[in-house]
């Protein structure tokens, strides 16, 4: 089946692109992890008045309606440009909070993230995931224990990270939000959605690699050629480019899935997670390759994808259990 955006879906795609190519993001990348976030909310605000995150709220609450399709298509320009925050987390605690089913609750959070005024993180605790990404600075830590919906009112050190502009803490005590079935039915709906962005982020991120990976290698000579044009180096590059380009359909077709409440939409979701974040890591294991010594800098702006496509891979789902839900009977 082949998936093809809409004009509409292809000219947010070039606007969001033209305003995080003039953002300079790399900065903004590295002023996160130094603990400044004050450039990160800035470019965060500007991703909000284009409807960023407007695309995971109801109208009701001032959004534009839950557009799974459209929020893939940013998120896949967000991880292009390697943008720092708690992305993933933020729509997906929307999600949650939309289908809680507490009114109160969501007037009182959800126009603000639609607006971009509230950065808020979900966490879904568990013996293997008991940090909070980047609960130092969000405006709200969302956690969620069995059946139990939390608004955390601190937090632990600030864990180091692969990725040093994510910034994992253990959220700590809290107001009860919210107890009873509901929760883990809302909080499963949210981790698709996070899932779903999180694999969207990674090929837009695998494609960014790909795109720097080839212009070096047209660029770098060795005997007197440009290595792009050894054969090695040309498969290695193709091959990065197709499991890129296999990946891209599975998060349409999951989009749509998830759009369209599909009954099978956990295992499309899962299938477009791993395979995503497979290819994005190859594509940072081909740009250290083709880069040699010179990838490894951390004042090349590369490390700052290279590092991400690493964590993103096992965020809201590892290989292994994608995997396992993908062949699960």
């Amino acid at each position: 089946m082949r998936f093809l955006l809409d004009a509409e879906q292809r000219d947010f795609a070039r606007s969001l692109d033209a305003l995080l190519t003039a953002a300079g993001t790399p900065a903004v990348v590295r002023s996160w992890a130094a603990g400044d976030t004050e450039p990160g909310r800035a470019l965060w605000t500007r991703l909000a008045e284009v409807g960023v995150f407007a695309l995971a709220v109801p109208e009701r609450y001032a959004g534009v309606g839950t557009l799974p399709v459209e929020l893939a298509v940013a998120f896949e320009g967000l991880g292009r440009h390697a943008v720092p925050g708690p992305l993933a987390e933020t729509v997906a605690a929307a999600a949650l909070l939309d289908r809680l089913g507490d009114a109160t609750t969501a007037a009182a959070w959800l126009p603000g993230i639609a607006a971009g005024k509230v950065v808020a993180s979900l966490c879904p605790v568990s013996p293997d995931r008991p940090y909070a990404l980047d609960a130092d600075t969000a405006d709200a830590v969302f956690v969620v224990e069995g059946d139990t919906l939390r608004l955390a009112e601190a937090h632990g050190p600030v864990q180091r990270s692969l990725d040093p502009a994510r910034r994992p803490a253990r959220p700590l005590g809290g107001t009860v939000l919210a107890r009873g079935p509901a929760v883990a039915v809302a909080a499963a709906h949210a981790t698709e959605v996070a899932a779903l962005t999180t694999a969207a982020q990674a090929l837009g991120l695998g494609r960014a690699l790909l795109e720097r990976t080839v212009a070096y290698a047209r660029q770098r000579k060795q005997f007197g050629a440009a290595i792009g044009s050894f054969q090695a180096v040309k498969h290695r590059l193709a091959d990065t480019l197709i499991a890129l380009e296999f990946a891209q359909p599975l998060i349409h077709a999951a989009a749509l899935a998830l759009e369209r409440a599909d009954a099978g939409r956990g295992r499309d979701i899962a299938a477009a997670k791993v395979t995503a974040c497979e290819a994005a890591y190859a594509a940072a294991r081909t740009a250290l390759q083709v880069h040699g010594a010179l990838g490894y800098t951390e004042q090349l702006d590369l490390s700052l994808w290279i590092r991400k496509a690493r964590a993103l891979r096992t965020s809201w789902g590892t290989p292994a259990a994608c995997r396992s839900r993908v062949l699960a009977p």
